[in-house]
């Protein structure tokens, strides 16, 4: 006896074009970026643009990983590919790890040793504006789907990753035009590695908080257990999981103990259509699967709890 959820919020289509329209807004900025560098000899603006090369990256990842989680589940994968999601957030997570420590070791050698050419701080500064714009446009597109899905909260970070690091050249550039000292460059990069380390280990702890099949954050298993043994007919609930397949995918399963009464007299599709509504209600579970027993059955299933 169970409710299957709507594959709409999880598989969604928009959720690859909005991935799309991001990773082609990163391609351009990174190629203006990489051109800027050229002309203006800033090593901030390289720094970003290997940063924006990295992000495209993985924009790819995350929008090859959605494609396959929208393939339909089939009987040796019942749940679809919906982890595939969860693993392209993954790489996510592990590429901006990667990416600050280069970025951190790149800083702090050029702080060691300045460089030495001329930094053209004015059109410095026109590119970096250009890619805060583009970086802002991109997080607002990723916004309410980054709620739904994991693996495109992923993209989202990163995006937003990529904005810091625009508003960090942009201060470096200005620091330039002003004062001339050009190691506000390598503050800058630094800056921008000790932004992204945070935000990659949160990504990454819930990942494993995904594999791991722990329960969705904010969720408590008391509370839901609490909420059905109040329906009507029902005498108690154990054998209580929940897990997620990706982020907005909860999943629950439980045994629910019913009056014997209740299984006899037919109410059981009530009974059943009521704890589905409680969660879907209360709870956002849109899937759910559960068990119907009579009150006999109590001890001899507890024991397997």
């Amino acid at each position: 006896m169970h409710d299957h959820a709507p594959a709409g919020g999880i598989r969604d289509a928009g959720h690859r074009r909005l991935l799309a329209i991001a990773l082609s807004l990163t391609a351009t900025v990174m190629v203006v970026q990489v051109v800027g560098a050229i002309l203006t000899g800033s090593l901030a603006l390289l720094a970003d643009a290997a940063h924006m090369f990295t992000d495209a990256a993985a924009l790819v990842v995350a929008l090859i990983a959605t494609a396959i989680a929208a393939r339909p589940a089939d009987d040796r994968r019942t749940f679809g590919y919906q982890r595939a999601e969860v693993l392209g957030a993954l790489v996510n997570g592990v590429v901006l790890i990667v990416l600050s420590l280069w970025v951190a070791f790149e800083a702090v050698q050029r702080l060691i040793e300045p460089a030495e050419a001329e930094v053209q701080g004015g059109l410095m500064l026109v590119v970096a504006v250009v890619g805060l714009v583009a970086n802002a446009v991109s997080m607002w597109l990723l916004g309410r789907a980054q709620k739904r899905s994991i693996n495109v909260r992923g993209a989202y970070l990163e995006v937003l990753g990529d904005l810091i690091g625009s508003a960090a050249v942009i201060v470096a550039a200005i620091v330039i035009v002003t004062t001339g000292l050009v190691q506000a460059d390598a503050i800058a990069s630094l800056f921008i590695a000790v932004m992204i380390v945070p935000r990659a280990i949160g990504l990454l702890r819930e990942v494993v908080a995904v594999l791991s099949e722990s329960a969705p954050t904010g969720v408590h298993v008391a509370e839901i257990r609490r909420h059905l043994r109040e329906a009507d007919g029902v005498v108690d609930v154990h054998d209580v999981h929940v897990w997620q397949l990706t982020r907005g995918a909860p999943v629950f399963s439980a045994h629910v103990v019913v009056e014997e009464a209740a299984l006899a007299d037919g109410r059981a599709a009530r009974i059943l259509a009521s704890l589905q509504g409680c969660l879907a209600e209360h709870f956002d579970v849109e899937h759910s699967t559960f068990q119907l027993e009579p009150a006999g059955h109590v001890e001899h299933d507890a024991q397997h709890a």
